[in-house]
């Protein structure tokens, strides 16, 4: 049997306990509120990023770890006498964050196996599929195997957000100016997608209760559920969207997480997002 150790990084919101409980190794990105830098997770928790966000003149930036942190990652499983990692990491399409460990990869190869795979998504549709390869990993599966699994499911995953309002989104670039002050004007609560791994708009709601049941709507239309997960952004009215998930069944427990500070800097306050992967 295989002793495979696999990693990821904190664009997967994966809460730290379940992440030890499942011998996950978490890379942390790193966050920006002008001058001042933090650790995602390590001097950063998620209740405090967005109180930073409701008080700082300045939207936040993130910036992917370092080849070095990812080395430093790869090197502390091979002094544990793991034979290999397999590590996977948000899509490429929106950080830089898979290129820093292929570098890093590379630059142990003398020391340890290390596969990387591209999420070609984020937030718990990474942290989902990661999830999943863990307790494939814990049964001794080769990086091969675990490789395959994560791609397979890759294909399988679905995730969705629903956004509050346009700032953010506007102000990080990733729409333009004008749209932004339409959708103000117009109260539209856009919902988001993640397809190909690129961030895009899939629906435009008038009002946020038909955003949330929108959204919901997409996991009782999604037939058979391996692993479901919604991301709390600082939504007041989380609970409210939990309730209309009643009645949607999925193989494994839903997780509920903070979503974090990596995928939120570009969402903003009151992001609700459903994450899922559909069943074999």
């Amino acid at each position: 049997m295989a002793r495979v150790r696999v990693v990821t990084d904190s664009a997967c919101d994966l809460p730290a306990a379940l992440a030890e409980e499942q011998g996950i190794t978490v890379v942390p990105l790193s966050i920006r509120f002008g001058s001042e830098e933090f650790v995602d997770g390590a001097t950063l928790s998620a209740d405090d990023f967005w109180a930073r966000c409701a008080a700082s003149p300045v939207l936040p930036e993130t910036a992917a770890p370092s080849p070095g942190a990812f080395q430093e990652a790869f090197l502390a499983a091979a002094h544990e006498g793991y034979d290999a990692v397999v590590c996977i990491t948000i899509s490429s399409g929106v950080s830089g964050t898979h290129q820093s460990a292929r570098t890093a990869a590379d630059s142990v190869k003398d020391r340890i196996r290390v596969l990387t795979v591209d999420s070609r998504t984020a937030t718990m549709g990474q942290g989902l599929i990661v999830l999943d390869v863990a307790a494939l990993a814990a049964t001794g599966a080769s990086p091969e195997d675990i490789v395959a699994r994560s791609e397979a499911l890759i294909k399988k995953t679905q995730v969705f957000g629903a956004v509050d309002n346009l700032e953010h989104l506007e102000k990080g670039g990733r729409i333009g100016g004008a749209k932004a002050l339409l959708g103000t004007l117009l109260a539209i609560k856009p919902v988001l997608t993640v397809t190909d791994g690129i961030v895009g708009e899939e629906s435009k709601q008038r009002t946020r209760s038909r955003s949330l049941r929108y959204l919901a709507g997409k996991a009782q239309e999604a037939g058979p559920i391996s692993r479901m997960a919604v991301c709390n952004g600082a939504a007041t009215d989380i609970d409210d969207f939990l309730s209309m998930l009643d009645g949607v069944k999925s193989e494994h427990p839903v997780v509920v997480v903070d979503l974090g500070p990596v995928v939120g800097t570009h969402t903003g306050p009151g992001t609700i997002g459903l994450c899922l992967i559909t069943a074999d």
